[in-house]
């Protein structure tokens, strides 16, 4: 079994705390910057400063530097509100530039196998403003997996009493690819959710 230095064994063991990072990946990583010191003071000064300035909007809960953060505080159409997982899921669609609307980031899904529950979110915040700001319409942009459908539905369940229009993203074959090559839910769903030309 190989032995490093006792800092070197602590650098390895933050680098493994990071999503998709393993051991050999921890250790080109660490091999990497230790070739060029300049990089690690970058690297640590650059930490240092998003711990320090970077946090989330008070209002839509997305990454800020700035509170509320531009989305929220620029001439965004309010009524409409797009609620998504993950500030990363805020990005993808602002990329799309297809959304014009404002956001609400639920930070995570509700998963009860792992104690996700809806007090561990953001929705007491999101039904809030749904009340105060004059939503009219909620595009559900959760994922789709398990967890991200069963927050979409208990979500759908806690709005649409509200007289609010609740929407979700379409889902279906992606462009570029084959029939041949999508798996039957895919094709179900693309189906099911047909519009006309």
């Amino acid at each position: 079994m190989l032995q490093f230095s006792n800092s070197l064994t602590r650098l390895l063991g933050e680098l493994k705390k990071l999503p998709g990072v393993g051991e050999k990946s921890a250790l080109r990583l660490a091999f990497h910057l230790l070739k060029s010191p300049g990089n690690i003071e970058a690297l640590a000064e650059s930490l240092k400063q998003v711990a320090a300035k970077v946090g989330f909007c008070s209002v839509c809960f997305a990454i800020t530097e700035e509170d509320p953060c531009w989305i929220c505080s620029g001439d965004r159409d309010g009524s409409t509100l797009c609620v998504v997982e993950e500030p990363q899921d805020l990005l993808a669609l602002e990329r799309s530039r297809a959304f014009k609307g404002r956001y609400h980031v639920l930070q995570g899904t509700l998963s009860p196998l792992n104690g996700v529950t809806p007090a561990d979110l953001r929705i007491a915040e999101l039904l809030e403003r749904l009340t105060a700001e004059g939503v009219k319409e909620v595009l559900i942009a959760t994922n789709f997996t398990v967890e991200g459908e069963a927050t979409a539905l208990y979500l759908t369940k806690l709005i649409k009493p509200l007289n609010i229009r609740v929407t979700r993203l379409a889902h279906g074959i992606p462009i570029g690819s084959d029939l041949e090559y999508v798996d039957a839910a895919t094709v179900q769903r693309a189906v099911e959710g047909r519009s006309e030309l």
